[in-house]
């Protein structure tokens, strides 16, 4: 499918912020290993990937406000539509050196998200949707994965950091579903994990305490490509209750069932 303007502008912004990314990133091994060092910097790349996005989406589309993770919302009071941006998706791996993480852009407009891109610029992958018009990673359409054994099936989530509210009660529902799958993967980049469920790579993923900018573009992808995405209380409330679960049809319910002890 050709993509369309709208798509364009918001692959033409991931993938200039994706190139100043790599060459930071590229750095990240001669820092010092203070934690201070390593944090302010990558802190520093994440800030130039957003500038760099903002102005070109500014550019493109004025009328529109920017709601970015480093600089929170600026644009018009009354905007046509809002640009949700994560530009760097995986900081902790990036601080580390490994070679996974994206930038997330989607448009919100009324109704809600309209249009979402998630690029990882070191594998040099583009996974996108429109609404309405299914997901592709490149040209190529996706589909989740059709699977309905739970033994079959490998799935992906997050682990809170040490202290977390959450973290007692994630790392049950991970041993609950390892227990009678093929496993649990947790590979730090939310927008990543549910571009590989669209793409069949995972059967499902879950995660709890995320923000707008973690899934706004991912959840469009996966969903595009007919995942079933919802809320760990099972509606529409993403963004308000900090929670996703994606999967594909066939499994869904059997993974919703043991995330949540139901």
């Amino acid at each position: 499918m050709r993509r369309s303007a709208l798509i364009n502008v918001m692959v033409k912004a991931a993938d200039k912020a994706g190139r100043q990314l790599v060459r930071d990133f590229g750095d990240v091994e001669h820092l010092t290993v203070s934690r201070k060092g390593p944090a302010d910097f990558v802190s520093q790349a994440d800030q130039r990937a957003e500038q760099i996005i903002l102005e070109v989406l500014n550019e493109a589309r004025p009328e529109f406000a920017f709601f970015g993770e480093e600089s929170g919302q600026t644009g018009p009071e009354e905007p046509e539509g809002r640009w949700i941006v994560d530009p760097l998706d995986g900081t902790t791996n990036y601080l580390h050196g490994l070679p996974h993480w994206s930038i997330s852009i989607a448009l919100e407009q009324t109704g809600g998200i309209v249009a979402g891109v998630v690029f990882d610029p070191i594998k040099d992958e583009l996974f996108w949707a429109e609404r309405g018009q299914g997901a592709y990673l490149g040209a190529r359409q996706l589909r989740v994965s059709r699977k309905e054994e739970m033994s079959e099936s490998l799935f992906a989530s997050g682990m809170p950091f040490k202290g977390r509210p959450d973290q007692e009660t994630t790392m049950a529902e991970i041993e609950r579903v390892a227990s009678v799958s093929s496993g649990v993967r947790r590979f730090g980049s939310a927008a990543l994990d549910l571009a590989y469920v669209a793409a069949g790579r995972y059967d499902g993923f879950w995660e709890r305490g995320l923000s707008a900018w973690d899934v706004a573009a991912g959840a469009l992808i996966a969903n595009e490509a007919s995942a079933r995405v919802s809320d760990l209380k099972g509606g529409d409330k993403i963004v308000s209750d900090r929670s996703i679960i994606a999967a594909g049809p066939m499994i869904y319910d059997q993974l919703f069932k043991l995330v949540t002890n139901r």
